[in-house]
This record gives structure tokens, C-alpha cells and sequence, in this order.
């Protein structure tokens, strides 16, 4: 269990689908999200050719196998930092729950305290979002989230995993007047390799910048379309 500090009050936001996207419902705000943001406006032609290679099946099964090993393991990792008990006996349960055991014996270490855990961040009228944990690492004020991968990750595969944690770093400072020096991706594959990401100084600050060029770029598009339908109708 790690130290709850209450210096930040957070607000409740609801996460919904509009066409297929994630948003959320947050302080009055109906806002796209990170995810959302990212997911729009990204060169997927390497996901296309994976596709391509796996084949559709082969590759909606990986994607879905993924998506619920991740799930679990946060669940494990949200129950930790909150002080609760939580067991899955399940084959899936017990493989998620070393995953999880493996980042709290290693990465959560230096957290000597926790502002927030699954936390809906959002910066007014622009974007919205929800980081797996805001705490105190290693002195500083920390944005951290935790990934579950097939494989040891490329610095060069995490590119918009920066620019989320970029995302969430100024939307906590812009409502909550703080000062979040950097942030921490937790990364662990099913056979227990375990990975972590920092991003702090002048690559926070270049995620920051990189990120609002691609919302820039959504903004742009969410116009053009709402154009195209407006004229075509």
C-alpha cells in the first residue's frame, strides 16, 4: 500500500463512445480523448502492413488478447495502490498478477505517495483523459502509467505513449496549478521483463509540444468532416 496525499481534489469524469470514439463527460465538458486524439491522427500504415502479415483474425484475437491482459493487470495494480485485496484464479488472473507483482516490486518502489489513482485528467474545451496514477516519485510530482506488452519495448515504438503522458501533464498542471517534472511508463511482457520509460526535462517538454500539434491536427480534421457533411447534405 502507498501513501494517499491529498493535495489535488479530482473531478469524476464519465467515459462514453460517439461513433466509435472515445470521450468523456467531465466538469461540464464533453471532450474527445487522449487516445481518441492520438488514435485519429496517426500514420497507421505499419499497423496495416501487421495486419497484412497476421492476418485480420489472427490479429483481432492478439489485439483482444492484449486488451484483456491489460485490463487485469491494472486491476491488480489499482487494488495495490489502493490497500484492497483482489484475486483472479483464473489462468489469465495468476499470469497478470506476477505481471503486476513484477512492477510493484520494482517500478512502484521510488512512489512514496499517490495524489490519485485512475485519474480523470482534462484540459478545458480541448482534450480529456484518465492516467493510471499521480504520485510522488523519486521527490518529484509524477504522471505514471502502467502498459502491459507482448514484447520488451523500442524507445522508438513508444512515441505517442510520450505524448500521452505529455497530454495528461498539462492538463493536470493547467487545472491544478501544479508542476508535474516528469512522467514514468511502466512496461511489463508476460514472461516478467520489465521495462520503464522516463520522460522528464527537455523531452517532457517536447511530448508537450508534439502532442498539441497532432490535437491541432484532430481539431482540424473533426472541422473538415463536420464541412463535408454540412455541404453534402
Amino acid at each position: 500500500m502507498i501513501k494517499k496525499l491529498d493535495k489535488y481534489s479530482y473531478a469524476q469524469g464519465t467515459r462514453y463512445l460517439d461513433n466509435g470514439s472515445r470521450n468523456y463527460d467531465v466538469a461540464g465538458y464533453r471532450l474527445p480523448s487522449v487516445t481518441t486524439v492520438l488514435s485519429k491522427t496517426k500514420d497507421d500504415s505499419f499497423l496495416k502492413d501487421w495486419i497484412k502479415k497476421k492476418g485480420k483474425a489472427e490479429a483481432e484475437r492478439i489485439k483482444i488478447a492484449s486488451a484483456t491482459r491489460g485490463t487485469s493487470m491494472h486491476k491488480y495494480l489499482e487494488n495495490h495502490v489502493l490497500g484492497k485485496g483482489y484475486e483472479d484464479l483464473t489462468d489469465l488472473g495468476q499470469e497478470t498478477k506476477r505481471m503486476a507483482e513484477k512492477i510493484i516490486e520494482v517500478g512502484l518502489t521510488p512512489v512514496s505517495g499517490f495524489y490519485g489513482s485512475e485519474v480523470t485528467l482534462y484540459y478545458p474545451g480541448l482534450y480529456a483523459g484518465q492516467t493510471d496514477l499521480v504520485g510522488v516519485h523519486n521527490d518529484k510530482e509524477t504522471i505514471i502509467d502502467f502498459k502491459q506488452s507482448n514484447r520488451p519495448k523500442r524507445e522508438e515504438w513508444i512515441g505517442d505513449y510520450k505524448l500521452q503522458a505529455g497530454a495528461y501533464a498539462m492538463a493536470h498542471d493547467q487545472v491544478h496549478g501544479s508542476n508535474i517534472e516528469q512522467a514514468v511508463i511502466m512496461v511489463c511482457t508476460p514472461d516478467l521483463y520489465y521495462q520503464e520509460f522516463k520522460i522528464d526535462g527537455a523531452n517532457l517538454r517536447k511530448a508537450k509540444h508534439d502532442f498539441l500539434r497532432r490535437l491541432d491536427q484532430y481539431y482540424d480534421i473533426i472541422n473538415s468532416d463536420k464541412e463535408t457533411r454540412y455541404y453534402g447534405a
